[in-house]
């Protein structure tokens, strides 16, 4: 086991902090988030499909980079440590459900446009109410992210089942929703009588690694989120004075900085160690994960609100922009399964 990113994986995350930095400057993502009706552009999205961060982990049979899950947590980190509005995650997520549940014939028609970035997807995490009849789709889908933009949808089916719609297809209906997070997009979708292709090659265990490793990615995500939080405190608790010293050698606010970076590295080493049982260690990935998002799900939101208290009465402002950082880290903690949740996963493989 490696204790450090190889020298490939320090390439990534560099590339990716200087691409996202230029791209995202904290006003794009304000106006992506309040004036933009999907939340990012198609030029943004043919950058990033350049850069060939959809094909990251798409095997190379199936048109991608085949590349790790400490790869994709590396990028993930970035994302978050931007805010950057882009479909991306709700793309791989498609594409991971796909490769785990797509029969061969399935993944050659799906797999190498998601990877190229030709096409979009999307995955409605929270269980629907939906009718079968045949292939017919019918039913609601709430809170589905990126669905404005998408052009394929993957729905739960049943148990270990999973379907995919076409997006452009007849009886789709898209309505826009307000979210906690306004950088990324939900929406609630209806089917109507909708066609559904049932993934033919569903494998449990493909599906629960899959499952584990969005879980993973958005943990990564909210590492990101909680290191650009703490960054924004400790330049205030720098340069804000009082009494003629900065507020950061006050003790009240440099424990307050203290925890913050204490929780920020133990969600990132976490999150790379579930990273790496994902890709080396498969027995004990079930639990890494657990515990991963289980972690970075507290920490993405504690941390930016604990900023917040720093910056004090500028950090509750609408002017100011750690509020997108936080309402993205509290969209986290629920989404691919909350805190709770996950301890109850770990309790449970560990027989308490």
């Amino acid at each position: 086991m490696r204790f450090e990113l190889t020298d490939d994986q320090q390439a990534i995350q560099r590339t990716a902090k200087e691409f996202l930095a230029s791209r995202y400057p904290a006003e794009e993502v304000r106006r992506l988030a309040l004036e933009d009706e999907r939340g990012f552009t198609d030029e943004q999205w043919r950058a990033i499909a350049e850069l060939g961060w959809p094909a990251l982990v798409v095997s190379e049979d199936d048109g991608g980079l085949g590349l790790g899950i400490v790869e994709l947590v590396v990028l993930q980190e970035q994302l978050g440590y931007a805010l950057a509005p882009t479909p991306l995650l709700s793309t791989v997520a498609a594409a991971l459900a796909i490769g785990a549940a797509g029969s061969a014939q399935q993944r050659a028609a799906w797999l190498p446009g998601l990877a190229e970035g030709e096409t979009r997807g999307t995955v409605a995490l929270l269980p629907g109410r939906l009718e079968f009849s045949g292939d017919a789709l019918s039913g609601t889908l709430e809170a589905v992210p990126d669905a404005a933009g998408a052009d394929l949808l993957v729905v739960p089916a049943g148990h270990e089942a999973l379907s995919v719609v076409d997006m452009r297809g007849d009886g789709v209906r898209v309505e826009p929703v307000d979210g906690l997070d306004p950088t990324r997009r939900l929406s609630t979708i209806t089917l109507d009588g909708a066609t559904g292709t049932p993934l033919a090659g569903a494998d449990g265990a493909g599906l629960a690694r899959a499952r584990d490793i969005i879980a993973v990615a958005i943990a990564a995500e909210s590492v990101g989120v909680a290191q650009r939080a703490m960054e924004m405190a400790v330049e205030h608790a720098r340069d804000r004075q009082q009494f003629g010293r900065p507020i950061g050698v006050f003790q009240a606010v440099s424990h307050a900085c203290a925890q913050m970076l204490l929780e920020v590295e133990g969600a990132r080493s976490v999150v790379l160690f579930a990273a790496w049982a994902l890709d080396d260690s498969p027995e004990e990935a079930p639990l890494a994960a657990a515990m991963a998002k289980a972690y970075a799900s507290d920490a993405g939101w504690r941390v930016p609100a604990a900023a917040l208290q720093v910056l004090g009465g500028i950090g509750f402002t609408w002017e100011h922009d750690l509020h997108f950082w936080l309402k993205r880290g509290r969209a986290n903690a629920a989404t691919g399964g909350d805190a709770r949740s996950h301890r109850a996963k770990v309790a449970d493989l560990l027989g308490l």
